[in-house]
């Protein structure tokens, strides 16, 4: 393994190699601070322009536009509760607390470090595993991603500080607003109200926007004339954002946790870093001595999740390049990179194309230390930001949100929705449905529902085959304890005598 890493060292650093990663993260990082415009989006439209760029090279800067829009979005997640994708949403329960206690650039910096922590244990789980971890990859059909999405909606009902009940409720509003659009079998249109432009059902930038950004905006209009955080009169050094010797003995567990659950669902198809990160602040919350301090700013939330959703985002090139099963769209694009300079994925290209599989996992931890000699830098610039009164941040923020989602598919429509979406949030917050637990329903369930259907025409229709299969058994097991545990809290909360 060494050697190989050697091997992909000596090509990522060849100084054509190294500038072309260079201007990936640089890309990357700038379109990841714009809300709504992603990976995807910056993929797409640079990728014709490595038709004529040596291979290596060309998957080299595509690779660290991936993860430079990563580290960005976990910016304006933080201090503006505005999560460019899914991945990052659950990062704003508490690293938006701590932005305005005056913690965002402790709460940055955090994230920052959790994510390279997750990168480089997902590089070496990667070039260590790739083979094993593929074959158990394998082992996985529609009855184990069932049971496994299953596991990580009933996890992501106690995300919330609210009342599980509550957090139920939330996932089950997400699962019903999944629905919308066609049906993925017959292609029926389904509740589209009649409307075109529903039959490709809810924009998740409109619903993460609308429940995060939009939301947040009106529920802070009544501080209209304040700054968006406290920052305490003290003057912003490097030093003042530093993460203290408490919060990183916090972070440490919570990391590693985090890059655990990250590599291993990054690997499987269809999962990536938006479950990894929501399974693991759910864990985190469920381990911690004080979960109802979880949605005010703690520590915790932000370095948990941003370990897992590196980890993932390094791990699911793995049935990218060994399988050739691309894990979700951005992953898609990245194959798609590969066949343009004829390059065909699968386990021979360990043996064929050693310089350029190892070259791309050496990159990866190159490309994350230029992102984090990048941005650490501008932590205080970013958390200076703060300090604007709501007046004048508020209208910059709708800009970005409206040109976010308009991008996303050039639809004005859309862009009625995101105002939509933000004024039930409103509503949402009043009555205590969480938006973490909506997000991930609706992410969640159209592959949810997928997988079920293509059990039953698997197993003819019988759902003992969810529970025959051992790893769909296990993780159906699990829900059922959680449900158990969870009903006995129940239970003894309505038991405990009011105070009077």
């Amino acid at each position: 393994m060494f050697d190989n890493l050697i091997l992909g060292a000596q090509v990522a650093l060849h100084w054509n190699n190294l500038l072309y990663a260079f201007a990936g993260v640089f890309i990357g990082n700038l379109i990841g601070v714009l809300p709504g415009i992603g990976a995807m989006a910056a993929i797409s439209m640079l990728l014709p322009m490595t038709y004529g760029i040596p291979p290596v090279a060309a998957l080299m800067m595509l690779a660290g536009i991936y993860y430079g829009t990563s580290f960005g979005g976990a910016t304006t997640s933080i201090l503006l509760n505005l999560p460019g994708t899914a991945t990052h949403a659950v990062v704003c329960l508490d690293g938006n607390p701590m932005a305005k206690q005056g913690r965002g650039g402790q709460a940055i910096f955090m994230a920052m470090f959790a994510s390279f922590v997750g990168v480089t244990v997902g590089i070496i789980i990667m070039a260590a595993a790739s083979i094993p971890i593929t074959e158990l990859a394998f082992k996985f059909g529609p009855q184990e991603y069932f049971s496994l999405m299953v596991l990580a909606l009933i996890a992501a009902s106690v995300i919330g500080s609210g009342e599980t009940l509550k957090g139920i409720a939330s996932v089950i509003l997400g699962l019903l607003i999944g629905v919308v659009g066609l049906d993925i079998t017959t292609g029926t249109p389904r509740f589209d109200f009649g409307l075109i432009s529903l039959q490709e059902g809810v924009s998740l930038v409109a619903l993460a926007m609308g429940l995060f950004g939009i939301s947040d905006v009106f529920t802070s209009a009544g501080n209209i004339g304040e700054g968006s955080a406290d920052a305490g009169g003290k003057k912003i050094t490097a030093k003042s954002v530093r993460p203290s010797g408490d919060d990183f003995r916090r972070s440490t567990l919570p990391i590693a946790r985090g890059f655990g659950i990250g590599a291993f669902l990054g690997a499987l198809p269809g999962t990536g870093g938006t479950l990894a990160s929501f399974m693991s602040y759910s864990l985190e919350k469920k381990l911690s001595k004080h979960p109802e301090k979880f949605g005010t700013g703690e520590i915790e939330g932000v370095a948990g999740p941003e370990s897992a959703n590196s980890s993932a985002s390094i791990t699911a090139f793995i049935p990218t390049l060994t399988l050739g099963v691309p894990g979700d769209a951005v992953m898609a694009l990245m194959l798609g990179a590969l066949v343009i300079h004829d390059i065909i994925p699968g386990p021979n290209i360990l043996a064929n194309q050693p310089e350029l599989f190892w070259g791309l996992i050496a990159s990866f931890w190159i490309g994350n230390v230029l992102l984090m000699i990048l941005n650490i830098p501008f932590i205080s610039l970013w958390v200076r930001l703060l300090s604007v009164p709501y007046r004048l941040i508020f209208p910059v923020v709708l800009c970005l949100i409206c040109l976010g989602v308009y991008s996303e598919k050039y639809s004005l429509f859309d862009v009625a929705v995101v105002g939509i979406i933000g004024g039930a949030g409103v509503l949402f917050a009043k009555i205590g449905m969480q938006p973490g637990p909506i997000l991930l329903g609706f992410v969640l369930g159209p592959m949810l529902e997928e997988n079920f259907r293509r059990s039953l025409v698997i197993a003819r229709g019988s759902l003992m085959s969810f529970i025959e299969r051992p790893i769909s058994g296990v993780c159906l097991g699990i829900c059922a304890l959680i449900l158990l545990w969870m009903g006995r809290d129940a239970i003894k909360r309505r038991r405990r005598p009011r105070p009077t």
